[in-house]
C-alpha cells in the first residue's frame, strides 16, 4: 500500500459513512434495514461504523431500499465493496495483534496526520528493534515465536513513515518515557539515537514535555489523534487501556483533545530544543554502558 488512502480499514469506514448518509436521509431505521437484508439492527450499526467485512448483495439490497436507483451511481458504490473487504498486510499477522489493535493498524496506515502524546512508551512508530525487543519481553507470559511475532509487526508499522506519501507524525513524548529503562541501557542508548535520526526526518515532529512543566493539560494519559484525506472522514482519536481500546469521533470529543494536543505542543521544548535535549540523554545513556 502506497497511497495514504489506500487502507482497507478507511474503506469500510467510508462504505458504512455512504450507507448511513443514504439511510437516514430516506428516513429508514437501523431495524428495518436490518430486517431487509435478513440480519439485525446490530449488523446494521456494525456495517455503518465499518466494523465489519461487506457483502455485495447486502450492499445492493440496502441500496435499493434507500432509493439508490442510478446505474452509475450503485456501481461506485458497489466498488467500494471490493476494496474495503481487501486484507491489509496486518491481517497475517492476526493472531499476535488484539482485534481492537487491529483497527487502530488499519487507520494509521491510512492517516495523513498523526498526532500522539506518550507518558510511558515511546511511541510504537519511533521504536528501534532493541527497544521492541524490550518493551515486547516484558510480557513474560508469551513464547519465543510470540515474541518474535510481536517485534516483526511492530516493525513492519514503521515502514508507513518512510513510504511515497507518508504521513505527517507529531510525538509529545513525556521526560518519564525517556527515564524508563527499558532494557536498560542495551537498548535505551539505540533508542535514544534512534529518535535522533528520526527527528531530523522532513514528516517527524518530536517534542519532549519535560517534568519541569509539572502539571500539565494531558492528565488523562497518552493519546492519539489521526486525520485522514478523505474529507468525509471524520478525526479520530484513539485511547488504549489494558484490555481494550476506545475510537472517539464525535466534533466535540475530537476537538477537546485536539485543544489538549495544542496546549501540551506549547508548553514542550521545541523541537530544536528536543533534539538538543536527546543528545544530553544520549551521552548519560553511553556512559551508563
Amino acid at each position: 500500500m502506497d497511497g495514504a488512502g489506500d487502507s482497507s480499514t478507511v474503506r469500510r469506514i467510508l462504505l458504512g459513512t455512504v450507507l448511513r448518509k443514504f439511510r437516514e436521509g430516506k428516513g429508514v431505521s437501523m431495524k428495518e434495514a436490518g430486517y431487509h437484508i435478513r440480519n439485525t439492527e446490530s449488523k446494521i450499526s456494525r456495517m455503518e461504523t465499518g466494523k465489519v467485512s461487506f457483502k455485495e448483495r447486502d450492499v445492493s439490497d440496502l441500496l435499493t431500499l434507500y432509493g439508490v436507483l442510478g446505474e452509475k451511481e450503485r456501481e461506485q458504490i458497489l466498488n467500494l465493496v471490493d476494496e474495503a473487504n481487501a486484507l491489509g498486510w496486518w491481517h497475517t499477522y492476526n493472531e499476535s495483534l488484539p482485534g481492537w489493535f487491529e483497527a487502530f493498524v488499519g487507520l494509521e496506515t491510512a492517516a495523513s496526520i498523526v498526532r500522539t502524546y506518550e507518558v510511558q512508551y515511546i511511541p510504537g512508530l519511533l521504536q528501534c528493534p532493541e527497544y521492541v525487543q524490550a518493551v515486547v519481553r516484558a510480557n513474560r507470559a508469551l513464547s519465543q515465536e510470540e515474541v518474535d511475532r510481536r517485534v516483526e509487526v511492530r516493525v513492519r508499522r514503521q515502514d508507513v513513515l518512510d513510504r511515497p506519501g507518508a504521513p505527517v507524525f507529531w510525538a509529545v513524548l513525556d521526560e518519564a518515557a525517556l527515564r524508563r529503562p527499558m532494557g536498560g541501557a542495551e537498548s535505551m542508548q539505540p533508542q535514544i539515537e534512534f529518535l535522533i535520526e528520526k527527528a531530523e526526518q522532513a514528516n517527524i515532529t518530536i517534542q519532549l514535555l519535560p517534568f519541569s512543566v509539572g502539571a500539565h493539560a494531558a492528565e488523562g494519559g497518552a493519546f492519539a489523534m489521526l486525520r485522514f484525506a478523505e474529507q468525509e472522514l471524520p478525526d479520530v482519536v484513539y485511547l488504549e487501556h489494558l484490555t481494550g481500546a476506545q475510537y472517539l469521533d464525535r466534533p466535540e470529543d475530537v476537538e477537546q483533545y485536539a485543544r489538549v494536543m495544542d496546549r501540551i505542543s506549547v508548553d514542550a521544548l521545541t523541537p530544536e530544543d528536543t533534539l538538543q535535549a536527546l543528545k544530553q540523554f544520549a551521552l548519560i545513556s553511553r556512559r551508563m554502558r
